[in-house]
């Protein structure tokens, strides 16, 4: 039976897959989307409940599709992304099959293009797009051993607080999903720890512009690569609640206790490093570097937008940075859950080719591998900083399609 054959693989049916496909086939390209779940798989089961998106529905979208059931301005629950993207497949009519798995990817032995072999059998292929997304392997420090009483559980596996084990609750890292863990968990009325690492912390909102918008009007969106020293920095930012400013001076107003950054455990106690002040006052300074350059931006453009004297408004720090808790003995705190909210690894063992640099990264410019033929999309500053949102894995999503269009021209 003769092997089933296209000119391009595209692996992977979340936002980078589906944005390709629809490129490929603008470019009349054949091509197949293979998806080892479903649709949106992580936004189904590695999203808590309440998740919304961290950026309104007017602007985390494709170009080429609205959002049907909730306003522009409004942050999309997780449903209503997964219902977008379910519906975007079907009305673009994506060549996709859900439940098939690729396990290798390897050149094949005369070098015209890659050999797959999937869950559902094997394939050939010219061009292979590793379309997996930045969040692939969740990532939890080894420093706590497992041990009767405690339950430690990566942020994609929190759900709500009513199916925690009873108890206080440590939260370790404080961007989009740590901070709105940590909120929610004390909103139902548990007895809450954040560890606050160093991070970014803009506004949601400021002159009547969300910092999305703003972020587009001070050309943030296109850098090129991330401030020097600044590629794995944080960034807490919500949606949550019809979108607000994340401030740790609140959340400790409101009885959550924040501790610096997590720095080593023994016989029960966690140690945490004297950095929560640094930390809080770093990310302060972001705040009001973003303030001063939309100001700048307002005066320089001449454009008609009200004053927000009162976004400058700092309180005094709280209790717990000015005294803060170095070390935490979790029994006598109650604490029976810690939440590792510490980010993802990235997973590329079943692409068994040439495309990956000395320390196993992908080696590419812009998408465009070193291994001809192979592609990467979706992955955080892949071209440029929007490279791993909704609206940017669009834009990669329509060079890397033109590249393959061309170079399958080029190859007759």
């Amino acid at each position: 039976m003769p092997i089933e054959t296209i000119d391009t693989l595209v692996v992977g049916g979340g936002q980078a897959g589906l944005a390709m496909s629809e490129h490929l086939g603008a470019n009349g390209i054949d091509h197949l989307v293979l998806e080892r779940s479903r649709i949106a798989e992580r936004w189904r089961v590695e999203r808590w409940s309440s998740l919304v998106a961290n950026g309104p529905a007017w602007h985390d979208r494709f170009p080429s599709k609205e959002f049907s059931d909730c306003g522009p301005d409004d942050f999309p629950t997780k449903d209503s992304v997964v219902s977008y993207f379910e519906d975007f497949a079907a009305e673009k009519n994506v060549p996709i099959r859900c439940g098939v798995e690729v396990t290798e990817v390897s050149k094949s032995a005369d070098g015209l293009g890659f050999d797959i072999e999937t869950s559902h059998g094997p394939l050939h292929a010219r061009n292979v797009v590793a379309a997996t997304g930045p969040f692939q392997k969740p990532a939890i420090p080894p420093l706590v051993p497992a041990r009767d009483g405690l339950t430690q559980i990566h942020s994609t596996a929190y759900h709500s607080p009513e199916k925690l084990p009873e108890g206080a609750v440590l939260v370790v890292g404080a961007g989009s999903s740590g901070s709105q863990i940590a909120e929610e968990l004390r909103a139902s009325g548990r007895e809450v720890y954040l560890s606050i690492g160093a991070h970014d912390r803009p506004p949601r909102r400021y002159r009547g512009k969300d910092f999305v918008w703003w972020l587009g009007v001070l050309g943030k969106w296109e850098m090129k690569s991330p401030p020097v020293g600044a590629d794995h920095v944080t960034i807490a930012v919500s949606g949550a609640n019809g979108g607000r400013t994340v401030d740790f001076r609140r959340f400790a107003a409101n009885g959550i206790t924040l501790l610096g950054m997590t720095a080593g455990y023994d016989g029960g106690t966690l140690t945490f490093a004297p950095d929560l002040a640094r930390n809080i006052a770093l990310g302060d300074a972001n705040y009001l570097t973003v303030l001063d350059e939309a100001d700048a931006y307002v005066a320089r453009e001449g454009i008609d937008l009200p004053l927000d004297p009162d976004a400058r408004h700092i309180g005094p720090d709280p209790e717990c940075v000015t005294h803060p808790v170095l070390a935490l003995d979790l029994a006598k705190a109650g604490i029976k859950t810690i939440i590792w909210a510490t980010g993802f690894t990235q997973d590329f063992r079943w692409l068994a080719v040439d495309a990956f640099d000395e320390l196993g990264k992908p080696a590419h410019q812009n998408g465009v591998s070193k291994e001809p033929g192979i592609y990467f999309l979706g992955l955080p500053w892949l071209s440029m900083r929007g490279s791993s949102f909704i609206w940017g894995v669009w834009v990669d999503a329509k060079n890397l399609a033109q590249h393959i269009a061309q170079s399958g021209r080029r190859r007759g």
